[in-house]
């Protein structure tokens, strides 16, 4: 084989190689764009989830005066019925109920919730509330 041909043999090779790296840069700027769109798209997510997380928080516990009286305003719950935004209390009532192995007088769940039994008033919000009548 002579020189002439060893070259155009090398050069053949040479172009078959940038090729492949031709297409192979394609591929990789591909992927990249992809993964800056996802990027994008999980840091608009992010953001979103941040607001409804931050709005939930300043709208789930709200003190207020009734009568004279501080009570903690509930949030109207729509259909989600989303119980993590009640106060931590309500989430025990329904473990209360069932621990008492059959009825329960409202009296024992306000005691186990720390509540002035003995006061007058102090018990009927229990009484108003679904899990305690049962």
């Amino acid at each position: 084989m002579s020189d002439l041909e060893r070259i155009t043999a090398h050069r053949s090779e040479l172009d078959a190689f940038a090729e492949e790296l031709a297409k192979r840069l394609q591929e990789v700027e591909a992927e990249r764009e992809e993964l800056g769109i996802a990027e994008r798209v999980l840091r608009r997510l992010v953001e979103q989830d941040r607001a409804d997380t931050e709005a939930a928080e300043a709208a789930a516990l709200v003190k207020a005066q009734v009568a004279g009286r501080a009570v903690l305003l509930i949030t109207h719950r729509g259909e989600t019925d989303d119980e993590a935004a009640l106060p931590a209390d309500y989430h025990r009532i329904p473990a209360i109920v069932p621990a008492a192995g059959g009825p329960v007088q409202v009296r024992t769940v306000g005691e186990e919730l720390g509540l002035e039994a003995g006061v007058r008033g102090k018990l009927e919000p229990l009484r108003a509330n679904k899990e305690v009548a049962r």
